[in-house]
């Protein structure tokens, strides 16, 4: 196998210094960003005048030809035959149309040509992702749109705290995912800067057109400093963050998936697409799908360390550590892409056990605020409500009966001030109708808040559909 910085050298490399340093078992996931890069330069040379108009013609139909046999699968990506993807694509050129071949890497290194392909794929994976978020923004809107009257208590702590709705509960995933969506819209913003003419680190004495090349391959502008556009990945940590707070956000609704699915909640029904059984007990139904979620969120957030790790001992400009930026990346990546769509497909087929819910908000005394409230309108301090609306909830207990089903005789040993419209004012479902502040439960509110996330939804996905 050649290399492409051979010259230099008389002794033969290692077979572990080979295996070390040799990415082209993961790095060939870059072929395709990097024979556009390669076909654009190539004009780009031709263009400038520092290859001749043939040669850059007869450069670019190679590198097409080349990408067509490996698209197609008629070309295949051998182990061992070369060191990266850029020195193959360069000798499968070279093989195919000669010393032309040998042109393409004019005023060009391999450090701008790796940072050019790794900013061409993150842009086009901060794409892939925030395509998934929004397919997962539909369903979680659906189901918010299902269930404005599903009544559920609300938990802080893992208390019932107050009484809520199923399209509150899923409202505020809604959000999360939307800031989700919002972060990979402006890292693609960020790093969508074109490095390729920077060079090794200081540029090149041939009059290459940057603005030219940056244009063609769909960047706003060239980058501003050649040694920070080779040595710059912190594009790739940003997306790898983005992409753990994405997956802490699908743990945390996997986490209440699995409680809801448990036999003490019986709030929902996890499909069976979406569940395994026990090798042993065959009674199990197992909320295999969300554990796998929440366990794989360990995994992205170990991607994002292990780069941070990689790139805060460096000093400018390039260094082969940094070779190590491309399978965090990748790993991150695959994983947040599935688990976006087993989550999706796990919600599109879920049931919700609304009787169980509404039930649990009941006797969970999640009601016991709006009492309060009740006896503060009749004229009793806060305070001196709040001990007696205390008082009621332990007898409730006792008597296993929630406060909705006193009787009025029960009510008024409590105190005189409770009346005929007590009934009203603490049922479950006026507790939520009450809560009229943007942003809260009732239906109003909630109404309000479900057509404001659907403009946002048809925007974005309008944004993010191909336009001609």
């Amino acid at each position: 196998m050649a290399q492409l910085w051979g010259g230099r050298f008389t002794g033969t490399t290692s077979e572990l210094t080979k295996e070390l340093n040799d990415s082209l078992p993961f790095d060939q996931r870059l072929w395709r960003q990097d024979i556009r890069g390669s076909i654009v330069h190539a004009r780009m040379l031709g263009r400038q005048g520092i290859l001749t108009g043939e040669e850059a013609d007869h450069i670019e139909e190679g590198l097409r030809g080349i990408y067509e046999d490996l698209e197609s699968g008629k070309l295949a990506i051998e182990a061992g035959s070369a060191e990266d993807i850029h020195s193959f694509v360069e000798m499968v050129l070279t093989q195919r149309i000669g010393e032309d071949g040998k042109r393409l890497h004019t005023g060009r290194s391999r450090n701008d040509q790796v940072a050019l392909d790794l900013r061409l794929f993150v842009r086009g994976a901060c794409c892939e992702i925030r395509s998934d978020l929004l397919a997962l923004e539909e369903t979680i809107l659906h189901i918010m749109e299902q269930n404005v009257h599903t009544t559920m208590p609300g938990f802080t702590h893992l208390q019932k705290a107050q009484p809520v709705t199923l399209a509150h509960h899923f409202g505020a995933y809604f959000e999360m995912f939307r800031r989700d969506v919002s972060r990979m819209s402006d890292t693609k913003e960020r790093l969508n800067e074109c490095p390729l003419g920077a060079g090794a680190l200081a540029g090149t004495t041939y009059p290459l057109d940057r603005g030219y090349t940056a244009a063609e391959l769909g960047f706003r502008c060239p980058t501003r400093n050649s040694m920070d556009s080779v040595s710059d990945r912190d594009y790739a940590i940003e997306f790898l963050n983005d992409l753990s707070l994405i997956q802490m956000h699908l743990s945390r609704l996997s986490e209440e998936i699995i409680l809801w699915n448990s036999n003490e909640y019986r709030f929902v029904e996890i499909d069976d697409a979406y569940s395994t059984g026990s090798s042993i007990m065959p009674q199990k139904k197992n909320p295999d799908v969300a554990e796998l979620i929440r366990g794989k969120t360990g995994r992205v957030f170990g991607d994002l360390n292990s780069l941070l790790v990689t790139m805060k001992g460096i000093p400018l400009a390039y260094d082969k550590d940094m070779q190590e930026d491309k399978e965090p990346v990748f790993d991150a990546l695959d994983t947040v892409s599935l688990c976006l769509k087993l989550m999706n497909g796990m919600l599109k087929t879920i049931r919700f056990n609304d009787s169980v819910m509404e039930a649990s908000a009941k006797h969970g005394y999640t009601n016991a605020t709006d009492a309060a409230d009740y006896l503060v309108k009749k004229g009793v301090p806060f305070r001196d409500a709040h001990g007696i609306i205390g008082r009621m909830v332990l007898y409730g207990i006792e008597h296993h009966k929630p406060l909705d089903e006193f009787t009025m005789d029960e009510f008024r040993s409590f105190g005189p001030e409770f009346d005929e419209d007590v009934y009203d004012a603490i049922a479950i479902r006026t507790c939520v109708d009450r809560r009229l502040t943007k942003g809260a439960p009732g239906q109003q509110a909630m109404e309000e808040e479900i057509r404001e996330a659907k403009q946002w939804l048809i925007h974005e996905c309008d944004a993010d559909a191909p336009h001609s």
